[in-house]
């Protein structure tokens, strides 16, 4: 028995199985844990492939793309609160009613009559994904001692690995022979099936009633919420609604950093702030938290840009653009399934740092690529690229949950995923501006991806399309290897040698 970080005492974190009873309970609740990921993980790419069906039917083509930023706005800025909730009242309340709250969305976007009503039953959506995507990954390092974490971990990754290749073609199967609506209404008998087995199967350990009643900072959740969202709004539109130098976008950054300050000032006078100090004046922890926010930033690099290039550049059509991305997702869950055997003999760090010093290279490499060169180069790449960031963020997961006990480990487990997500917010607005700006110059001072999404809609690309086109990816992929060497260094110089692993008595 040992202590949180708010003095109140916790039963040991594991119980290994003793009977068959015990063991089928624990793989009810991985079974749900699956089931709840996937429901989060087929999100965005299931309606990314129904948007001209919905956008025909609902109207308002000029905003659809807050579908996908509403719901990860949410997504994001819940992260730290659902976090703190599940240190303080246990994972399960946290996952039941993010869950439940994840299907009230979704049953309310089956009946949006607008573009707007759908975008708001979006963001409640997100409000529930955020708890699913946090709690179910402290849930897996709870269920398991460190030394069997990188199979439930291996499992949950398959999960994403499956739902890239398969959301889209759902999406378009219920699309094209159904109606939009079902893409939201499929997720109720998944998340009923969820909610039952955790409601049913889930035992967390007893915990000794605290002193006093638990206090809630509500105050810290709502200007972490506030901060969050503007500041996310100011990324996300930025570069696209309108101009970075403009009014509006200097308003939204001017309005977040004064909110940031209130969050500052809010959370150090909270009893139980929503985010903790420690989080970052840890060494393991600030630096897997900076690490994960690079691999955020480069993710953008294959995920929003490569599909453009292999449709532009390669001349390929969309679904078979999409494979050339999808291949990183079957290289990935195996990378990180192997990687304990790595970890287990030159540490969380070293891992790490191996798996991010290949990607930078591999990142690297993709300038050099001929142009327009065969699909199987940029696919081979991919490939390579998912091994290595399975090596790389498996390991800083497992490692930072690791070090922490039963009562912080939801609140460090969603400081690593809310940099993570800041990453890729951020990135996307990055290099997104680059982007442009190259394809701009490379014709004629005036470009961007619309404009080259037009294009490939009315015809073949054109030479000078193509090679404007190459030139702007190459420039991002350039920028995503600089954000890899960032990683890397983040780890080398801030990342203890050896991570102060906390000892479960069950392993």
């Amino acid at each position: 028995m040992g202590k949180g970080n708010t003095g109140t005492p916790v039963v040991r974190e594991h119980t290994v199985p003793t009977d068959r009873t015990e063991t089928r309970r624990r793989r009810a609740v991985v079974a749900a844990l699956m089931l709840a990921m996937a429901l989060a993980a087929l999100d965005s790419t299931v309606v990314s492939t129904a948007v001209p069906q919905i956008v025909g039917d609902l109207g308002g083509f000029s905003v659809f793309s807050w579908l996908f930023s509403g719901y990860l706005l949410a997504v994001t800025v819940t992260l730290p609160i659902y976090g703190k909730l599940s240190d303080t009242f246990g994972r399960k309340p946290v996952l039941v009613a993010g869950a439940a709250l994840f299907l009230l969305g979704s049953l309310l976007c089956a009946t949006a009559w607008n573009m707007a009503a759908l975008i708001a039953f979006r963001v409640v959506q997100g409000l529930g994904g955020g708890a699913l995507q946090g709690t179910v990954q402290t849930l897996a390092a709870d269920l398991y001692p460190l030394g069997e974490r990188p199979k439930i971990q291996a499992r949950l990754s398959t999960v994403w690995a499956v739902s890239a290749i398969a959301g889209p073609a759902l999406g378009g199967a219920l699309a094209a022979y159904a109606d939009w609506r079902w893409i939201f209404l499929v997720n109720l008998p998944v998340g009923a099936l969820a909610l039952w087995l955790i409601v049913r199967h889930l035992r967390e350990p007893r915990r000794a009633v605290p002193d006093r009643r638990p206090r809630i900072d509500w105050a810290g959740a709502l200007a972490v919420f506030a901060c969050g969202g503007v500041l996310l709004t100011a990324l996300v539109q930025g570069g696209v609604a309108w101009d970075w130098l403009s009014a509006p976008s200097l308003a939204l950054f001017a309005t977040g950093a004064c909110l940031l300050a209130v969050v500052v000032a809010v959370e150090r006078r909270a009893a139980e702030p929503i985010i903790p100090s420690w989080v970052w004046r840890r060494r393991t922890i600030a630096a897997v938290n900076l690490a994960l926010g690079a691999l955020g930033l480069l993710m953008v690099a294959p995920t929003v840009f490569l599909p453009t290039y292999a449709q532009a550049v390669l001349g390929l059509a969309p679904v078979s653009a999409g494979f050339v991305l999808s291949v990183w997702t079957l290289s990935w869950p195996v990378s990180a399934a192997l990687s304990q055997h790595v970890y287990r003999r030159i540490g969380f760090r070293n891992t790490a740092m191996l798996g991010i010093a290949a990607a930078g290279l591999l990142l690297l490499a993709f300038p050099f690529l001929p142009v327009p060169g065969r699909p199987w180069q940029p696919a081979l790449l991919m490939l390579l690229l998912g091994g290595a960031l399975g090596l790389f963020q498996l390991p800083l997961i497992i490692g930072v949950q690791s070090t922490v006990g039963w009562a912080e480990r939801g609140t460090t487990t969603a400081s690593v995923l809310f940099c993570r997500q800041t990453g890729q917010t951020l990135g996307a607005a990055l290099f997104g501006a680059v982007a442009n700006g190259v394809l701009a110059a490379g014709l004629g001072g005036a470009g961007d991806l619309d404009a080259v999404t037009r294009a490939l809609n009315s015809g073949a690309p054109a030479r000078q399309l193509r090679g404007a086109v190459a030139d702007a990816v190459h420039a991002v992929y350039l920028g995503a290897a600089g954000a890899a060497a960032l990683a890397f260094l983040v780890l080398l110089l801030l990342a203890p040698r050896r991570f102060p692993v906390i000892e479960d008595p069950a392993d």
